[in-house]
């Protein structure tokens, strides 16, 4: 069958979930033979992810709806190289490429919805793309009920790449940690409606009946300086320890012992999955897609957004038995395993792709 021709177009210049996602599909994509290419502005970080990794990376502002410089020279690029299929990401580049995407009669647009938030331009979902891809069922619902046909739009769950072994991590090491040690882990952007000072609310008063509890912190983001200041000047620096932006994340999940994401808003989670991937119990707020990967004392543990104080009893639950955490990280493991793989996640958006651009030529 022949091989297909993408072009991925992101305008956001910063490196989250969305983006790890989208850079993870096209590794994906082009690992099952197809060609791949992203559009992105010079300063993005994916833009410089993806050509450490090979990719042909094109260079676009995408600063608007009235940035016709930038609709131009990707209409020509689009054009010049024939591609199959445009998928965009972020709102600025949904209206650029996409509109693009259009002029030049590229034969499928395609909109990924990555965020559980309100839609701010609905025309970047129902009038420029031809199909829409959802990460969630959440999402999906919530796409639908704002206007998008609900034949256009399909759910394609987030993939991970199988857990390499990691024989020890070096975590601990790294921190002066001990076995003894009991770790929680959050992995997430540091940015607002994460819940990274619920989790520091929550912390701190086991700090003093469980002396070996310590809290781990992976990513930077906009709010890491105020974090970080909150954390010294509560004293808690010994106790939570910020590690910034991290490339080993398997790594650092395989040094703790269960993990904890009491975010906001969430259109699924990454984070969570990556950590029952490496068989750690999980707890997560009952928000937007969050419920689609945890099941209450399934494989993790639901508690309401910010509230502290369920979130601290959670926690204690899971420092005080450890034949739960083991149940919770097996069933955890084992979900990941038969699905949410990234294998899974190229093969239906291949299958989505190729579906759609057939009902395109066939209702041309």
């Amino acid at each position: 069958m022949k091989s297909l021709k993408i072009l991925h177009s992101e305008s956001s210049r910063g490196w989250g979930g969305q983006e790890v996602r989208t850079l993870k599909e096209m590794v994906a994509l082009r690992d099952l033979g197809h060609v791949v290419e992203l559009v992105c502005p010079s300063d993005a970080r994916i833009g410089a992810r993806s050509a450490e990794l090979g990719f042909a990376v094109h260079h676009a502002r995408m600063r608007g709806g009235g940035d016709v410089r930038s609709m131009t020279a990707i209409k020509a690029l689009l054009r010049s190289k024939a591609f199959d299929v445009l998928n965009t990401h972020s709102g600025h580049d949904s209206l650029v490429a996409g509109m693009a995407g259009r002029l030049a009669g590229t034969p499928l647009v395609v909109r990924t919805r990555h965020l559980a938030l309100p839609i701010s331009s609905l025309a970047t979902y129902t009038w420029i793309p031809h199909r829409v891809i959802a990460v969630s069922r959440y999402v999906r619902q919530y796409l639908i009920s704002a206007g998008v046909a609900a034949g256009r739009v399909q759910t394609i769950y987030d993939g991970i790449p199988t857990p390499e072994p990691i024989v020890q991590s070096t975590l601990r090491a790294e921190l002066g940690l001990g076995p003894d040690a009991l770790i929680g882990c959050m992995v997430a952007i540091m940015r607002d409606k994460k819940g990274h000072e619920d989790l520091i609310a929550a912390a701190e008063p086991l700090f003093a009946t469980q002396p070996n509890l310590h809290i781990v912190m992976a990513g930077d983001g906009d709010t890491f300086a105020r974090i970080k200041e909150l954390v010294e000047r509560r004293g808690l620096a010994q106790r939570i320890h910020l590690l910034g932006f991290r490339t080993d994340i398997p790594n650092v999940l395989r040094g703790c012992d269960l993990f904890v994401l009491p975010t906001h808003q969430e259109a699924l989670g990454q984070s969570y999955i990556e950590a029952m991937a490496a068989g750690l119990p999980v707890i997560g707020t009952h928000v937007d897609g969050v419920p689609e990967l945890i099941t209450q004392n399934v494989n993790g543990l639901l508690v309401p957004a910010k509230d502290t104080q369920a979130l601290r009893a959670a926690i204690v639950q899971l420092i005080d038995d450890p034949e739960l955490r083991a149940r919770l990280g097996a069933e955890g493991r084992r979900i990941t395993e038969q699905g949410f793989t990234i294998g899974g996640m190229a093969d239906e958006t291949v299958d989505f792709y190729r579906r759609s651009l057939s009902e395109r030529s066939a209702r041309a």
